[in-house]
């Protein structure tokens, strides 16, 4: 009888061990995200995230830290950007804003809820004043993208869409022609630059326009000037 019964035990804990609410194969996650997801979502989760978006690496208090880009000069090291802590928090708010909505990727919707997030920066405050903010984007992203249904998960680091890679590579091409850092000004221009992206058309119906884009670059030149003086000057310094 005892043999019979640890028989039945070690049978039993089988079972548990092989059960799929132990282990999930990846086709039942695929399966699932097929299920939960407007199809606009499952076309950015199909496609394969940039290297730079699956090897990044950032600490968010870091002024210098590196966001990721496409951008060969920049990724090899030949040149050196420095992003300000304001578009960094933006860029990890944005993510985090990414797993809220449960998106299987971090757009430039997301992008542009990361910088109302962080909320202080000049391109948060014209947003603001302009009448957009975070929860009316919020809105707008799902009216763009759709909503995904409450039972799927996103990523802990959602990847970046092709659209939202731009928005960065954007903005580092345009702060190549200066010094000075990459702000979050430059972050959201970036989102504008692409009008095929979600970030651009939710900007838009919610009333940004070019008249508001040409204010905020001001803003972002004048500023690159005023530190690239400040930087002159230091190194007339040494």
């Amino acid at each position: 009888m005892a043999t019979a019964a640890q028989a039945a035990a070690a049978a039993f804990l089988s079972f548990l061990s092989s059960s799929p609410h132990h282990t999930a194969p990846s086709s039942s996650v695929s399966f699932l995200a097929a299920r939960v997801l407007p199809a606009s979502l499952r076309a950015a989760a199909a496609g394969s995230p940039t290297s730079a978006s699956r090897s990044r690496g950032r600490g968010v208090a870091a002024v210098v830290a590196q966001l990721p880009t496409a951008n060969p000069e920049v990724a090899s090291g030949e040149k050196k950007i420095r992003w300000s802590s304001r578009a960094v928090r933006s860029f990890a708010m944005a993510e985090l804003e990414a797993r809220k909505m449960r998106y299987p990727t971090t757009g430039t919707e997301g992008l542009l809820m990361g910088i109302l997030v962080e909320g202080t920066s000049d391109a948060a405050k014209l947003l603001r004043a302009n009448g957009i903010t975070l929860l009316k984007v919020r809105e707008e992203a799902a009216n763009v993208l759709g909503k995904s249904e409450m039972f799927y998960f996103s990523p802990m680091h959602p990847p970046l869409t092709e659209a939202a890679q731009r928005a960065l590579d954007w903005a580092i091409n345009e702060k190549l022609k200066s010094d000075g850092e990459v702000t979050a000004n430059h972050l959201l221009l970036g989102i504008w630059s692409d009008k095929e992206s979600a970030g651009h058309k939710v900007l838009a119906s919610l009333g940004f326009d070019d008249e508001r884009a040409n204010s905020l670059a001001k803003t972002a030149v004048d500023f690159g000037l005023f530190n690239g003086a400040i930087v002159s000057t230091i190194h007339s310094l040494r």
